[in-house]
């Protein structure tokens, strides 16, 4: 235990595994009728232990600690739009070693001491699956040059930007006087502009007052949105992003619209889940669009239904992007 520190460790010691994270699964303790098997366990357990204990062997025995507990994002509001986001890893790496991927927040064990260079990396959950984590490739890495000591907590308060070569093709936060997504022909409603205000179902901060609000009621049964825009994306590996916020009483579709050889072709990519408070999801084009990186345009589409259960639905969307990278 480290000096001064009031945290267990349980939790976040364990690395996430670089991008995917085990469940652990309770089993039924099973006794043992025979002396002889619970002997070998037993003696199989200690020598693990030892061996793992190897880790620490050599001129460092005691670790440092880090202690991270959020990651701050800064944008410029009038070109990146809002400084939202759903960071909810740090991949940290130690005098240029990875020490692991961390769920936030967390205090991990360093094998380092002195003056240390930190570098840490945001990560996302991909398409928002808790198994599929990466560090976001839009977001700067944080650096510092810090003093690690042994047995003692490293407070590390990292902050990130997106990368200057960062290219927003696509911004929609409602707050203009007109919207740039509009209803298909499978689509019994529109999207419009919360109202008023201060409607408190909006996402309300310094830069936003309107959210765009998606209503099923009555003969409003079925809604398709998509980008007005079609745009041409870099492809060829390069990463490729959506960005939404939500919130929402029914779960909905995220796709794409893809124009090849004068055809509109469909590609649903993801249903994201009803959540009753806002959250961002961080969506995942790259594999379309580098397979179609020869197509006229792609457009981004949501939808969804009331099914045969509901009998009223709202959905509300904000600071929708598309952004991508050229030289990432």
């Amino acid at each position: 235990m480290p000096k001064g520190s009031n945290f267990r460790f349980t939790r976040n010691i364990q690395p996430i595994c670089n991008v995917f994270r085990l469940n652990q699964v309770n089993r039924p303790i099973m006794r043992r009728k025979h002396i002889p098997c619970t002997f070998f366990v037993f003696l199989f357990a200690i020598l693990f232990l030892a061996g793992s204990c190897r880790k620490f062997d050599g001129e460092q025995t005691v670790p440092s600690y880090i202690r991270i507990d959020t990651i701050t994002l800064f944008t410029e509001y009038g070109s990146e739009g809002a400084n939202t986001h759903n960071i909810s890893d740090a991949w940290v790496y130690v005098n240029g070693q990875l020490i692991g991927a961390f769920e936030l927040p967390a205090v991990f064990p360093v094998l380092a001491k002195g003056l240390s260079k930190v570098e840490i990396r945001p990560g996302i959950k991909l398409n928002g699956i808790s198994a599929t984590r990466a560090h976001y490739p839009f977001y700067k890495p944080y650096e510092v040059q810090t003093i690690l000591s042994e047995d003692s907590i490293t407070i590390i308060k990292p902050s990130t930007s997106y990368y200057n070569t960062s290219v927003f093709a696509w911004i929609e936060d409602f707050e203009g006087s007109s919207i740039s997504l509009v209803s298909t022909s499978k689509s019994d409603t529109i999207i419009e502009k919360t109202q008023p205000s201060n409607h408190p179902d909006a996402f309300l901060s310094e830069h936003s007052a309107y959210s765009g609000k998606v209503h099923l009621i009555g003969d409003a049964k079925v809604f398709e949105i998509s980008s007005f825009n079609g745009y041409v994306l870099p492809g060829r590996g390069s990463p490729v992003f959506v960005e939404i916020d939500y919130k929402c009483n029914r779960g909905f579709g995220v796709g794409v619209f893809i124009k090849k050889d004068n055809t509109i072709l469909t590609f649903p990519l993801i249903v994201v889940n009803k959540s009753d408070i806002w959250k961002k999801i961080y969506i995942n084009l790259s594999p379309i669009v580098t397979e179609y990186n020869n197509a006229e345009y792609i457009k981004v589409y949501f939808d969804s239904d009331l099914g045969t259960d509901e009998t009223e639905a709202l959905y509300y969307f904000d600071n929708l992007k598309i952004v991508y990278r050229n030289n990432p």
